[in-house]
């Protein structure tokens, strides 16, 4: 009798398995398939915008007019001028002072297209006023640095580097 009992729990227990199996298959295909529709659904945020489509445009006939493309003012004065070399060779800091606080998107733009011009490469310390009027503050509250990296090969033919503001211009040699 006792190996009636265990052969009858060894079918109990491998009926469980099987039983576990096929649970755990049902799942995992339901999983499947509910993922196949998730994809084509709302929920899916890939599927939040559609493919592209022509639309009109908002532009007024003619074109827009051509305005200046930069439209910052120069920095008010330079007062340091640094060449500072790196391993593939050189970053320009200029550091400008504008009349009060409140100056943002500082930027050193080539007057002569990023070539030197005998020898100098001449840069503008352009910089975009604040959209209010702030306080004057100290100078060092006022002050904006800027950087530009310069390859070995840019400076190859260069002697003189350049950064000119509204009341003054700074220059290093080598």
């Amino acid at each position: 009798m006792s190996q009636l009992s265990v052969s009858n729990s060894d079918k109990a227990i491998k009926g469980f398995a099987m039983a576990r199996a096929l649970i755990a298959a049902v799942l995992i295909l339901g999983t499947a398939v509910g993922c196949g529709r998730v994809a084509e659904s709302r929920l899916n945020p890939f599927n939040w915008f559609g493919a592209s489509t022509a639309a009109p445009t908002l532009a007024p006939e003619g074109g827009f007019a051509v305005a200046d493309a930069d439209q910052r003012k120069m920095v008010d004065q330079i007062t340091a001028l640094r060449i500072e070399r790196t391993p593939g060779g050189a970053i320009i800091r200029a550091t400008g002072l504008p009349q009060e606080q409140g100056f943002y998107d500082g930027e050193l733009v080539s007057l002569t297209d990023g070539e030197p011009v005998n020898g100098v490469l001449e840069y503008q310390f352009r910089i975009r006023p604040p959209l209010q009027r702030t306080r004057v503050s100290t100078t060092q509250s006022r002050e904006v640095i800027v950087g530009l990296f310069l390859s070995n090969q840019k400076l190859a033919d260069v002697r003189e580097i350049r950064v000119v503001a509204q009341r003054n211009a700074r220059a290093a040699r080598r």
